[in-house]
């Protein structure tokens, strides 16, 4: 149903076997472009009703996403998160959505925070953070007070770190 680059899939690059190679070599219904216009978010923008699904490896109660740094130490780079949940939430009926289980290390710790971990890198900025989807449900951000957006979040954490997750928004002054 897409408007933009109608009926075929675009793609930066790919990697696999050679029938992947095989099936997209002279495939008119596949253009492989250059990273800087796929991931253009004014390109992305103009797919009506975008959805970008990315992940996080921290979020903290005001809905920064971390998906870079672990203990502020580089593990990852941005990719194209930042690109398409920009994109998407400026496309027409778009909706970014960040998917994340609600912890790490077999359940030892939350990746939702009270405050990002001293040293991470916010790769999405809270102010276009759209959609937060755990095992324990869907929290929705867009267009809300960060009161809002920390009780949403501290919903879909895991239930073993809620309160504390609540007593740390107390003390921050987060409500």
């Amino acid at each position: 149903r897409k408007e933009f680059h109608r009926n075929r899939s675009v793609a930066a690059f790919c990697w696999g076997a050679q029938e992947l190679y095989d099936y997209l070599n002279d495939n008119p219904m596949i253009e492989l472009l250059p990273v800087r216009y796929v991931n253009d978010p004014f390109n992305i923008a103009q797919n009506k009703n975008m959805v970008s699904v990315n992940t996080a490896l921290e979020i903290d109660l005001t809905g920064q996403v971390c998906s870079e740094t672990l203990l502020g130490k580089q593990y990852s780079g941005t990719g194209g998160a930042w690109d398409f949940a920009y994109g998407a939430y400026h496309a027409e009926g778009g909706r970014g959505i960040i998917a994340l289980q609600s912890t790490a290390k077999s359940g030892t710790i939350s990746r939702i925070v009270p405050q990002l971990t001293a040293g991470s890198v916010v790769s999405i900025p809270r102010n276009i953070v759209d959609i937060i989807v755990t095992e324990y449900g869907v929290a929705h951000l867009r267009g809300k007070s960060v009161r809002q957006r920390g009780e949403a979040l501290i919903a879909v954490a895991h239930p073993d770190f809620r309160a504390e997750l609540r007593r740390q928004a107390n003390k921050l002054e987060l409500w």
